[in-house]
């Protein structure tokens, strides 16, 4: 399951990481994020230890959202050293989810 990240947590788990992150921005009533879900949790397993695989719901999370102008979900974001190097919106394809990650790893 990947990490959940929040305003309390964003800090010590994105803001201090020196891997890669990935944060899948999302809600619990869109219907594209319950697809794009389980191909992030599997990510999480398989980038362990490579990467941090975290989610983001913007209902609760608001501050997160807003900071990265998240307006569409889902939206995966891929940070490197604090900054956004590439950005995902809508369903897409794992395929397309990973070739990002491994493009920064």
């Amino acid at each position: 399951m990947a990490v959940e990240i929040t305003e309390a947590n964003y800090d010590e788990i994105v803001g201090n990481s020196d891997k890669p992150v990935v944060l899948d921005f999302w809600a619990a009533w869109c219907g594209p994020c319950k697809m794009v879900g389980p191909l992030i949790d599997e990510m999480h397993t398989e980038y362990e230890g490579k990467a941090i695989i975290g989610k983001v719901d913007v209902d609760n999370n608001p501050g997160i959202a807003g900071k990265f102008g998240v307006r569409n979900i889902p939206t995966i974001v891929y940070l490197k050293g604090g900054e956004v190097v590439d950005k995902s919106v809508g369903a897409v394809p794992k395929a397309q989810l990973t070739e990002k990650l491994d493009a920064i790893l």
